[in-house]
């Protein structure tokens, strides 16, 4: 396994685990909560709409020119990463909370249970949130695993990856029945963010027409650069957050 498809497996892997956690998160509420059959026939009715999606543009972007897919690729990847790098930045600064998996169990049991009375037949409510949360969470799955595939002729390689992600994370939601909270989640999404940053920049230059010193081997160096720019983002927003903090504190020490 080369370089470039260990860097796709990681990837693929770690952001199968964070998205798939979140989602076990939202089914576990309402499962537990309102009705485990409507909220795993929510579930079904995801996966079989993430399917067809699977099923219409993995063909698309595979008959694309090499050229045309990196700079597709690269895009929304581009896209993804630096989302996922934002926000994974104001956590780590400080500027926006982290993420807390049992914290957001419990909203999602709080608005279950506010939700009213569970009828005869399948739950509407269930079966909606169990659909949505599968559906948006796999959305991203789906275009993260076509995007790195298609780029690297690896598919098969990609949802291997996401497939041991999913398998692994349903696994200890079904023996703990509790959300995943020990999951060092925004770590997870820092790394993530990193990764689809780089491998964006990556390709999406190669599909505009530039050429890499060292092809594949520039990644081993955007990679750390890519991560070094992160941490100093996230040293210049603590600095900042202590700065607020201090003069916040000395104002209301003022008689």
């Amino acid at each position: 396994m080369s370089g470039a498809e260990l860097g796709l497996a990681v990837s693929v892997f770690l952001a199968c685990a964070v998205e798939s956690v979140e989602a076990l998160t939202i089914v576990l509420a309402v499962g537990t909560t309102r009705s485990w059959r409507a909220a795993l026939v929510g579930v079904g009715a995801a996966v079989v709409v993430l399917a067809g999606v699977t099923a219409a543009l993995g063909p698309a972007l595979t008959a694309l020119p090499l050229g045309t897919l990196r700079l597709v690729v690269g895009g929304l990847l581009l896209i993804f990463g630096l989302q996922w790098l934002r926000k994974a930045v104001l956590r780590a600064g400080g500027s926006k909370a982290l993420r807390d998996e049992l914290e957001a169990y419990e909203r999602e049991l709080s608005a279950a249970r506010r939700a009213g009375a569970v009828g005869g037949g399948l739950d509407p409510y269930a079966f909606t949130i169990a659909f949505k949360g599968v559906l948006l969470e796999g959305l991203e799955v789906v275009f993260i695993v076509l995007t790195f595939g298609a780029n690297q002729h690896r598919i098969g390689l990609a949802a291997a990856a996401a497939g041991l992600a999913v398998l692994l994370v349903t696994g200890a939601g079904v023996a703990v029945h509790r959300p995943l909270q020990r999951v060092p989640e925004n770590t997870l999404k820092f790394a993530v963010g990193v990764m689809l940053t780089s491998f964006g920049t990556f390709w999406g230059a190669e599909g505009a027409g530039a050429h890499w010193p060292g092809g594949d081997a520039a990644l081993l160096a955007i990679v750390p650069a890519t991560l070094l720019l992160a941490f100093g983002l996230v040293a210049a927003l603590r600095r900042r957050t202590r700065a607020a903090h201090r003069i916040a504190g000395e104002a209301t020490a003022r008689p």
